[in-house]
């Protein structure tokens, strides 16, 4: 069975790069991040320096740690539209969801997914 595509929407090195520059607007260091999100300081360390990605869930209390929204971590500051806003929250919402649920459906909802997307090209 051939490996599902994975599209990168964006590299772990930009989004780490992105979560830097706003903790530094915040006058934040690593380790008050790391505080804030009950981990080691080496965790943000290797996720600015792209080393590591992170999780919708995760995505989200960094958001919330660093008082931005994480469209704004993801868009780099720019602003969506308003309707691609909704979108995107109800997709996340959604991922969320699905990373909740046991490995084994995560997987077969993924397997799923990855053929629809496929199908389109």
């Amino acid at each position: 069975m051939p490996t599902p595509s994975k599209r990168v929407v964006l590299s772990h090195e930009k989004l780490g790069e992105r979560i830097r520059a706003i903790r530094r607007e915040r006058g934040m260091t690593q380790s008050e991040l790391a505080k804030i999100l009950d981990t080691h300081f080496t965790n943000v360390s290797q996720i600015e320096r792209g080393l590591r990605g992170v999780t919708v869930q995760q995505l989200v209390k960094l958001a919330k740690a660093l008082h931005v929204t994480p469209n704004e971590i993801l868009l780099n500051g720019k602003q969506a539209s308003p309707a691609l806003s909704v979108r995107r929250s109800r997709i996340l919402r959604r991922l969320q969801r699905l990373e909740e649920l046991p490995q084994a459906e995560q997987k077969a909802i993924l397997k799923i997914l990855d053929g629809l997307l496929d199908r389109r090209g």
